[in-house]
């Protein structure tokens, strides 16, 4: 397998189903890393503990994290599956951004962004991250998002290991 594969693998197992492959997670999202690998083997993924290795550092955008011996490995963020990153709140920059397409816009200037059937939002500090988001559907339409002002209200956030902003709403009267 290539490493596009093997991250495309990882993030339908580690974020959204890992009983695909009777994977065990714990309550932080980790699974053990031989136990993935077998488990992922006897399911028809062939790959290496190198190549997961390889797939993990060169992801562009840090979707997967291994603990400090390389014994566990979790997502970063994007989970539909019901775990704790163990995140501290913390305080946001003044704006942050998040893309989408057009035929979205209408919708989300009445409802706000949801989280759907992730664990939380997604939000991005810069507008190139935000751009290459919304480029995924179409053309991008990058709203900005009052997260300062949300903070002081009240709306906790977060910060993955990866740097993605993360909350559980963004209502209405934030989004510019």
């Amino acid at each position: 397998m290539n490493t596009k594969s093997i991250s495309k693998l990882l993030s339908f197992i580690l974020r959204h189903s890992p009983e695909t492959i009777q994977l065990p997670l714990d309550a932080n999202g980790w699974a053990d890393v031989n136990t993935l690998l077998h488990q992922c083997q006897v399911n028809g993924h062939h790959f290496t503990r190198a190549e997961l290795e390889t797939t993990v550092a060169e992801n562009d955008k840090q979707r997967f994290a291994f603990n400090e011996d390389k014994t566990r490995i979790r997502a970063s963020q994007g989970h539909s599956v019901n775990i704790s990153l163990d995140l501290p709140p913390v305080t946001p920059p003044e704006f942050l951004y998040h893309g989408t397409v057009p035929k979205f816009l209408a919708n989300i200037r009445k409802t706000g962004l949801q989280k759907m059937s992730r664990q939380h939002l997604h939000l991005s500090d810069d507008l190139d991250t935000a751009r290459n988001v919304g480029s995924r559907r179409g053309i991008p339409h990058i709203l900005t998002i009052r997260s300062g002002d949300m903070h002081r209200n009240g709306f906790l956030f977060y910060r993955s290991d990866n740097g993605v902003w993360l909350t559980d709403e963004v209502p209405p009267e934030y989004i510019g």
